[in-house]
């Protein structure tokens, strides 16, 4: 009888089932089962969290180079966690790592407290995405998915959010797929790295497990042209779920077809909301200033300005974020840091075209005029001789086109590097320069096990 009453207390205390599988192109459902029950998400809850600091960084909130300082509330988080110290600062970008690869719960307090003032501003701040983005059976009350009454969602909702993720951030995708990651204190390796390893076509997205959730995951998989994403509630083991996924995956992948227009997901759209706990207003709420707090231009500079617009145009025409496009372009026009120009003050001409040169610290996504050699990216290289030729085209624009996608796609290796489109009677060579031999290797084995063309540049 104690035996029996045990197995009966167990069975009680397991956590639900529910699963989702969805053609990531289309958003069509291939699999549902309880996917609309309100359970508890654990650390897939850190998707969300993760969203808005990817949404921060694009609206100028926050870079992902600014110091955060961590708090007393962060540094106490239960594992999993990075090890942040109450007092010290540690670079943005390192604490996207530390949630999205770790599944670190100290680093997730940070982010929603640097972004929001509270992490309960934070949670605020997460459900509102939530429901503008349809997920309208999720509320969050913290920014890890630790347990706490009333933070609940669904694996419908955790397969929307999986897929705005994909689409709408994908620069910041390759984080999900890491093996490990350098996370400014330590190396940390993925939570997911067992079915990252063990299925073909694997690429994120994200685990969790309490025992109140079980153990859950949001998988996405993509092989050819198709695209799965599969979502897990209530696994009883990492083994178990992760079979369950890789068997779900697969049913995906017979049930979807070979051909089907990708249909990307309306960011989210934020009506009115403005309480962002002293940060700036979500996207759709910006408006422009009324007075600029720019320094005044040069005479003159309206031509480099004017050029630097037809670039964000042609960024844009080649799929970059309008954005993004404008934001680079304005920056890399020739703005003097000096008090409005008198009267018959010097003047200097303006840049040509041929000589602007668009610098950033992130993927670049802003590329100079088609009729020029494409430069998208200051060389810091010194001695980096060596590159890699990722094809040729037979236009400049497929060159470009493919340039940016493996960019962002492969950043571990080509962070820094130059990008060029060399043209010559055969077509246009897409090449990423200023390596070290090392790493020109390095990336093309990387490359190469995605199935992208490449080889070696030596030193000419």
């Amino acid at each position: 009888m104690v035996w029996m009453a045990l197995v009966l207390a167990t069975q009680a205390l397991a956590a639900p089932y529910a699963a989702m599988v969805i053609d990531a192109r289309t958003g069509e459902v291939l699999h549902s089962r309880n996917a609309d029950t309100r359970l508890h998400p654990a650390s897939l809850t850190k998707m969300m969290t993760l969203y808005i600091a990817f949404e921060a960084v694009r609206n100028g909130e926050i870079t992902l180079d600014t110091q955060v300082r961590i708090t007393k509330a962060a540094a106490a988080e239960p594992p999993s966690k990075l090890g942040l110290r109450a007092g010290q600062t540690i670079a943005f970008r390192y604490l996207i790592r530390a949630a999205a690869v770790k599944s670190a719960n100290d680093a997730a307090t940070a982010i929603g407290i640097a972004l929001s003032g509270s992490e309960a501003a934070f949670a605020r701040r997460m459900t509102r995405t939530a429901k503008a983005m349809g997920m309208s059976r999720t509320t969050f009350k913290n920014a890890h998915g630790l347990t706490e009454a009333g933070h609940l969602s669904t694996a419908r909702d955790m397969t929307t959010l999986g897929r705005h993720l994909l689409y709408d951030y994908p620069e910041y995708y390759n984080l999900f797929s890491r093996q490990s990651t350098h996370a400014g204190i330590k190396t940390v390796p993925n939570t997911n790295r067992r079915l990252l390893a063990a299925y073909r076509g694997a690429d994120g997205i994200k685990t969790g497990y309490t025992r109140a959730a079980g153990f859950n995951l949001v998988a996405s998989a993509k092989r050819g042209d198709k695209r799965i994403i599969a979502t897990v509630f209530g696994g009883k083991s990492s083994t178990s779920r992760n079979a369950k996924v890789a068997e779900l995956l697969d049913m995906g992948f017979r049930r979807a077809p070979s051909r089907a227009p990708i249909r990307k997901p309306a960011r989210p759209a934020y009506a009115g909301n403005t309480e962002l706990g002293g940060a700036t207003q979500l996207a759709s709420a910006v408006r422009a200033p009324q007075r600029s707090l720019r320094p005044v231009m040069r005479p003159g500079a309206g031509v480099a300005i004017q050029v630097a617009g037809a670039v964000a145009e042609t960024a844009a025409k080649n799929g970059a974020r309008i954005q993004d496009g404008i934001a680079a372009a304005i920056a890399a026009a020739d703005i003097a840091p000096t008090a409005p120009p008198v009267e018959n003050a010097d003047t200097r001409p303006a840049l040509r075209p041929e000589n602007l040169v668009l610098a950033s610290t992130e993927p670049a996504e802003v590329v100079a005029e088609p009729e020029q050699e494409v430069v998208t990216r200051l060389s810091t290289s010194g001695g980096h001789l060596w590159g890699v030729n990722v094809g040729r085209y037979t236009t400049r624009y497929e060159a470009e086109k493919v340039l940016l996608k493996t960019a962002l796609s492969e950043m571990t290796t080509l962070e820094g590097t130059l990008r060029k489109v060399n043209q010559s009677s055969r077509g246009f060579d897409a090449t990423f320069q200023g390596m070290t031999r090392e790493q020109a290797d390095l990336a093309c084995r990387r490359l190469k096990a995605r199935n992208v063309t490449c080889f070696m540049i030596g030193p000419s």
